[in-house]
């Protein structure tokens, strides 16, 4: 400010001496402390500057509340991999089928608002004139917005920034349609400027390494491919194989995994850490130390209330008999283990390659060119999630043919124990049928893919692997079978109220009631083969 006023200064000294006139003073009055838009485009910033919200918030890193209303307090717990010490509001809350629709709204809310509209942005600016930008935020795009389908259902994609049909659901077909082109076109894009280093400068996961956004779109598609496979399974082969015969394949080593690298908190370190609002889950201990698996150790703390290398709670607790309110139950649950802190690091995980290679044995199991030997894919898968989170004895875990997943005790309430629900054994068994195999690749994919919750529900309601523990409340009213479990979250409030005659057209498209008990389109309820 001082010296813009000097310069004023100067120019009505030299008015004053010579009679002349000086430039526009209106220069002077701006902030130097501003960015004008040409010297955003100078370095690509007016672009750039839009990708890290992005990037943070395929589920939101701050604040972490957001995040635990995002994916926490529904996917994290459906999944089987996390569990509530407190009963929040008595009780009666997601993790017992009594949804609240408030805390729903950031599942819809955060993608829509920080990326749908950054990419949006992203796409007018670089479509036509910098392709290999469109392109990655295309993947990012389809990373974000599948998990939202995966969700609800039918979503606002195609008609997305157009005026005249902005509220016009796809319906989930349409939508997974629309990740496959737009996988299409990332993919070309990129291709064709490979080795481009325009990105980098704004890349938190892959520093501006165009081959590895291939290899992550090509996993991605996979991903997707297997997702459709029981629905529509001649549309889910050509993508699978589309992904496995593309040229710079599909990801290899654990260098190739997608991981956000921000400066943020993990959220999960502040739920976990400063809140002691989320620990263990009973079905990760039942398959966890019943396979002595000793990513146990990498994955959750010993407890510090109880005995044992690993200690979980049942998911769905309702307010409990005998505790006077929550937090007086949250201080009997709050020793079980809670995550380590090798998981919530600044590096968050969206997808392994550990994942990568149990998507390649189910799709072997299926017959998709390309896909290699089953068995070869399903070890390569376990011993790349313990070289991950630098675990020993994968071999000896690979070979284990009699270990299975073992019985929940609750040494605080024994009224929560519960048989294991499955005997599954973790060595492979070429004489075993498809639904033994594919339940043994999806229980060890669930494990590798943990804390990961949206991708291991999404999973688990495909297949109905692995066998995980029922709530110990359903408070659905009939809507939620127990045990089928909870199937998606219904059109949020915000929705509702803005957009009715949208939500009634995604409705007819759901193929069932606006509840939580009905089926998405690719979640079919028929048999795996």
């Amino acid at each position: 400010m001082m010296k813009n006023i000097s310069k004023i200064l100067v120019c009505l000294t030299v008015l004053g001496l010579v009679g002349t006139s000086c430039s526009d003073l209106e220069q002077f009055n701006v902030n130097e402390r501003n960015i004008t838009q040409e010297q955003l485009e100078v370095d690509f910033q007016h672009v750039g500057s839009k990708y890290r919200p992005i990037f943070e918030s395929i589920y939101q890193y701050n604040p972490a509340w957001s995040y635990q209303l995002q994916q926490n307090l529904n996917a994290d717990v459906y999944s089987g991999y996390l569990t509530p010490p407190r009963p929040f509001v008595a009780g009666a809350n997601n993790t017992t089928y009594s949804l609240i629709s408030g805390w729903n709204n950031f599942i819809w809310s955060v993608p829509y608002s920080n990326v749908m509209n950054n990419v949006d942005a992203i796409s007018k600016l670089t479509a036509s004139e910098f392709p290999t930008l469109h392109g990655v935020a295309l993947i990012l795009k389809v990373e974000a917005m599948h998990r939202v389908s995966d969700v609800f259902g039918p979503i606002v994609y195609t008609n997305f920034g157009d005026l005249a049909n902005a509220g016009i659901y796809d319906s989930q077909q349409e939508a997974y349609n629309t990740f496959f082109a737009d996988l299409d076109t990332a993919i070309a894009n990129l291709m064709a400027d490979i080795d481009s280093p325009r990105f980098v400068a704004f890349d938190l996961s892959y520093g501006g390494n165009y081959t590895n956004w291939v290899k992550l779109a090509n996993s991605l598609r996979l991903r997707l491919a297997i997702r459709i496979s029981k629905v529509d399974p001649a549309k889910a082969k050509t993508e699978g194989e589309k992904a496995l015969s593309q040229s710079l394949g599909l990801m290899e080593t654990n260098a190739d995994g997608f991981f956000v690298n921000s400066s943020l908190d993990h959220p999960l370190s502040v739920i976990d850490n400063s809140w002691g609002d989320i620990r263990g889950n009973a079905s990760m201990e039942s398959i966890l130390v019943g396979y002595n698996d000793n990513r146990a150790g990498s994955y959750f703390d010993a407890p510090t209330s109880v005995a044992g290398s690993m200690k979980g709670i049942r998911g769905g607790l309702p307010l409990l008999p005998g505790y006077g309110d929550e937090l007086e139950q949250k201080a009997a649950y709050i020793g079980f283990s809670a995550i380590n802190d090798n998981i919530h690091t600044s590096s968050v995980q969206l997808m392994t390659t550990a994942e990568v290679y149990f998507l390649k044995a189910e799709a072997a199991l299926r017959g998709w060119n390309g896909a290699g030997d089953a068995q070869v894919n399903y070890e390569m898968g376990i011993s790349t999630s313990f070289e991950q989170h630098g675990a020993s004895g994968a071999a000896a875990y690979i070979a284990d043919n009699s270990s299975t997943p073992a019985d929940y005790v609750d040494p605080v309430n024994p009224t929560n124990n519960i048989a294991a629900m499955s005997n599954i054994t973790i060595a492979w068994n070429a004489a075993d049928d498809n639904e033994t195999k594919l339940e043994k690749i999806i229980t060890q994919k669930w494990i590798a893919m943990f804390p990961e919750g949206q991708e291991a529900w999404s999973e688990f309601r495909r297949t109905g692997y692995p066998k995980i523990f029922p709530v110990v409340s359903n408070q659905s009213g009939g809507v939620v079978d127990t045990n089928i479990q909870i199937r998606r979250i219904p059109f949020v409030d915000s929705e509702l109220s803005t957009n009715p005659e949208g939500v009634s057209g995604a409705v007819s498209k759901l193929g069932g009631p606006d509840n939580a008990g009905t089926r998405l389109w690719w979640d079919t309820g028929a048999s795996n083969f």
